[in-house]
């Protein structure tokens, strides 16, 4: 239960429920921006770009962090929902993965047929090295 000081935070994909719990802050990126939520934030709902969420848990010196592939934020007062069209624990990223992925779509952009083959290159390359930074982010201990 979400108190003055904290905030539930509830991170889901299509495939499964990744994060539900209790935090202080959560950080992740918005469509125009870097966003920072605390508790009793201003309603809001926005769209949200590829990369990393940070979440500051109640009781844990350790951040959870969580990549998303782009998604849906609702921030209520007491509550934060992130609605991912993919999302990964932060400690199953591969870099190795990633990297493939990230070649793959470089390889598709210079070989592009259409324009629709174009945009979703361009959307995997963003993917992958938006995935890569949550990675190298990870590492530095975030």
């Amino acid at each position: 239960m979400a108190t003055d000081h904290t905030i539930h935070v509830y991170v889901v994909s299509a495939e499964e429920e990744i994060f539900d719990g209790e935090a202080t802050f959560v950080a992740l990126p918005g469509e125009s921006g870097e966003l920072g939520i605390y508790p009793q934030h201003a309603p809001l709902i926005t769209r949200i770009r590829p990369g990393a969420v940070r979440i500051k848990t109640v009781g844990s010196d350790e951040d959870e962090m969580v990549f998303v592939a782009g998604g849906i934020l609702e921030v209520q007062p007491h509550e934060v929902t992130v609605l991912a069209e993919t999302a990964i624990r932060g400690r199953d990223l591969d870099e190795a993965r990633a990297n493939k992925a990230k070649q793959q779509a470089e390889e598709m952009l210079l070989n592009r047929g259409s324009k629709l083959d174009y945009a979703k290159a361009q959307a995997e390359l963003a993917t992958a090295v938006a995935q890569l930074h949550a990675i190298a982010k990870l590492r530095r201990g975030r």
